[in-house]
């Protein structure tokens, strides 16, 4: 089993700043993406942000936060530092990690989520 523990969150002014984190721990995990989503309420879960798990480390990012929003990773870890906090960037956030797990093969887990609140 993987388990993922994000941490971050919180409540920011706009125009303000955050940075997220996730970081995947357990079972024996070759990984192959990484991403971000995100959840506001009554709307669908969308991903805002991926970045893949090579030495290329290729990334993209929805229109909406382009030029905003940075993922990145270390290892087992991937970041999301948020710049120029919208209103509407208020949502849960939730790190999605896609691997090939020892004996189970194709897999992909999810955080818990964290709450970003932006106040205008």
């Amino acid at each position: 089993q993987v388990q993922l523990v994000e941490s971050g969150g919180g409540l920011v002014q706009s125009g303000g700043s955050l940075r997220l984190s996730c970081t995947a721990s357990g079972s024996a995990f070759n990984i192959y993406r990484m991403a971000w989503y995100r959840q506001a309420p009554e709307k669908e879960r969308e991903m805002i942000a991926f970045i893949i798990a090579t030495s290329t480390s290729n990334t993209a990012y929805v229109d909406s936060v382009k030029g905003r929003f940075t993922i990145s990773r270390d290892n087992t870890t991937v970041f999301l530092q948020m710049n120029s906090l919208k209103p509407d960037d208020t949502a849960t956030y939730y790190c999605n990690v896609a691997g090939v797990v020892a004996g189970l093969g194709l897999q992909d887990y999810w955080g818990q989520g964290t709450q970003v609140t932006v106040s205008s």
